[in-house]
């Protein structure tokens, strides 16, 4: 259940000033490229947008290039809260073919250059044959968004994505060796590691094991990370998909809250992608915030109550009349809805 009408006109209108005195516990922030126009600049700084997740592309982004960047994002108010570089991403690091440790040392690199700049957080995730949609459909009120329907996938989509088959086991063992070379190097920096599930979240697809699809895998990457720097060390955490989370429904071990509950009360959620479903699996279709079957106000309560700190942003912003680029107008009607919904929870716990 999303808040009615009725709550609505009881949240405080001046959400602007709300803007400059919440975002520094629960920061509410934008996944965007490195690359923006200086007129998408400032329509994100006229919105009041703080923080930034930011996606720099490992051909072209060296330390200088991340440092202009910085900069450049300084200049329009605003502070780069997280960064991807999608070097993990590889088939040779997540295949464990040879050849992974250069775009390992790649990423290494990248979580120094993060420790220098003041960059807090690193993303990623590690499924290297996912299908994220089987079709796109247009929405009751009128926008395309994605849709998945679990039957279409495996009969009509599925096939084997690579050489063979690899099952999770294998999938695991190069997780693992990944997370050796490069945890050591974001302690060092003073950076966190964030984890993102498996979208959606099925054991296998395409003929791969999935590790984050339930609570167990999430469990067992932090008992990893343990092993690696030290339990209760800083370093590593969650990107807490609560779209993903929700595609699984009751299937994911813990629930959206039990899982704010676990992880955010131990200070190991670092950000969290902030987007609703229509419904769990076998399908579903991705809707904007106040559309979606869970209860998005909960979820930014509970993560207020659990002292989160980190960064709450809107994923896969849909585009609305006339948008292109970054959305305009899709951005600027989620981060209202969420500027709205953090309001209201600090007012009730206050």
């Amino acid at each position: 259940m999303t808040p009615n009408r009725r709550t609505f006109l009881q949240l405080p209108i001046a959400l602007g000033l709300a803007a400059q005195t919440i975002d520094e516990q629960v920061k509410i922030c934008r996944r965007l490229p490195a690359e923006l126009s200086d007129e998408e600049m400032l329509f994100l700084k006229q919105i009041g947008l703080r923080w930034a997740r930011v996606r720099f592309d490992p051909k072209s982004s060296g330390r200088d290039y991340m440092a202009r960047t910085v900069e450049r994002y300084s200049h329009y108010g605003m502070k780069i809260h997280s960064a991807v570089h999608y070097s993990y991403r590889e088939l040779d690091v997540q295949l464990g073919r040879p050849g992974r440790d250069r775009h390992i040392e790649s990423y290494a690199q990248f979580l120094r250059d993060c420790g220098e700049l003041g960059i807090p957080v690193a993303s990623y995730d590690f499924h290297p044959a996912n299908t994220y949609t089987t079709v796109v459909v247009e929405s009751a009120r009128g926008y395309q968004t994605r849709e998945f329907r679990l039957a279409d996938f495996r009969n009509k989509v599925e096939r084997q994505r690579h050489e063979r088959i690899y099952p999770v086991a294998d999938i695991w063992e190069n997780y693992t060796y990944f997370m050796k070379a490069t945890l050591p190097v974001a302690k060092q920096a003073g950076v966190t590691m964030s984890l993102h599930p498996d979208d959606p979240p099925l054991a296998v697809m395409n003929g791969v094991g999935k590790m984050f699809v339930h609570y167990d895998g999430y469990r067992r990457a932090e008992q990893i990370s343990e092993s690696i720097v030290g339990k209760g060390t800083p370093g590593w955490g969650l990107t807490f998909c609560v779209g993903t989370w929700s595609e699984g429904g009751d299937k994911m071990g813990k629930d959206v809250f039990e899982m704010i509950d676990d992880f955010g009360s131990r200070g190991k959620i670092a950000e969290v992608h902030f987007r609703a479903v229509s419904s769990p699996l076998p399908n579903f279709t991705e809707t904007l915030p106040d559309e979606g079957y869970l209860d998005l106000y909960r979820v930014m309560r509970d993560l207020k109550r659990a002292g989160f700190s980190g960064a709450v942003m809107p994923d896969h912003v849909p585009a609305l009349g006339g948008d292109s680029g970054i959305n305009p107008a899709g951005t600027a009607y989620c981060i209202a809805y969420m500027r709205a919904l953090l309001e209201r929870a600090n007012a009730e716990l206050a």
